[in-house]
């Protein structure tokens, strides 16, 4: 199946500053931004694969610059984020950054927690403060948050990992009421299981594939060509009515319990059944409701 993303929009003469830029989703974003005809600017903690995705996207014909920023350090956002102001200021901020280790609750050592949350949560804030301060003065801007199915139901193993997401919907939600009347709307996106380089670090392929089986009803797990083209969409003038949303990717995971393949099945013979003998329901249904009418009843 092909899962290559469609470009919304275009936003030539954008700049567009993603972090967490350099790989998986993130890289994927400032891609199709910058195929859109933006001016994209990437903040990653490592220099390397920084330097590697700027390369890529100009490869692409894509205006890029990237730049080392550990975003749980203010200073060094804030020192940043004036360079690209001085000379491009910043239209739409995407706070992608972002980490996540596997370790039960117990076992959590405050360092491990300090660093998901420095990172994910306070790193955001920071990121968003500094952008926002200077779209207010331009009284307009987007902001797109990257959150996660795991901030609304949660996963063993990622209590860390699961509040720093939880956080970031809330702080959405905040910045979009104190940020409307300065023209900046702030929205959030929930990816479920997609495949990116940090859940491939994680995960083994027969976790992956007894994941898909018991919890996600479409039959896969999600690909990055399948959410970067929502934040383009969010970022649009289609999308200028949204503010304060969460935005949920998640192949239908949140829509309740995964049935059994053994009900699957038990479904499908009965469908199966009643079609052979006696046509598909749902016409029984449209012919009954057409004759009701022929016969004057509502």
């Amino acid at each position: 199946m092909n899962h290559d993303a469609k470009i919304n929009g275009d936003f030539s003469g954008k700049n567009v500053l993603i972090t967490g830029g350099a790989r998986g989703i993130g890289f994927e974003i400032a891609r199709l931004f910058g195929l859109a005809g933006a001016a994209v600017f990437i903040f990653d903690n490592d220099s390397k694969s920084a330097g590697q995705a700027k390369q890529f996207l100009k490869k692409e014909s894509i205006q890029a610059t990237a730049f080392q920023v550990d975003v749980s350090l203010k200073r060094q956002v804030e020192k940043a984020v004036a360079v690209i102001e001085k000379r491009s200021p910043i239209d739409i901020l995407v706070n992608n950054a972002g980490i996540a280790h596997e370790t039960p609750f117990l076992n959590i050592e405050e360092q491990e927690w300090r660093n998901i949350l420095n990172v994910n949560l306070t790193g955001s804030f920071f990121v968003a403060q500094a952008v926002c301060r200077a779209m207010c003065q331009r009284k307009r801007g987007v902001v797109i948050n990257m959150s996660s199915k795991n901030g609304l139901d949660g996963e063993a193993g990622y209590a860390h990992y699961n509040a720093s997401k939880a956080g970031i919907m809330m702080l959405t939600r905040t910045m979009a009421l104190e940020l409307a009347h300065l023209g900046i709307r702030v929205n959030a996106v929930c990816p479920g299981y997609i495949q990116t380089p940090m859940s491939q670090e994680i995960d083994d392929p027969a976790f992956v594939r007894d994941f898909v089986q018991r919890y996600i009803p479409l039959g896969r797990v999600g690909q990055v060509g399948e959410v970067a083209p929502v934040f383009l969409f969010l970022a649009s003038e289609a999308a200028s009515f949204m503010t304060g949303q969460i935005v949920v990717l998640d192949g239908g995971q949140l829509a309740g319990q995964n049935p059994s393949p053994d009900l699957l099945r038990r479904f499908a013979a009965r469908v199966n059944a009643a079609t052979r003998r006696n046509g598909p329901a749902w016409r029984r249904k449209v012919n009954t409701r057409a004759s009701h009418k022929k016969n004057g009843k509502p």
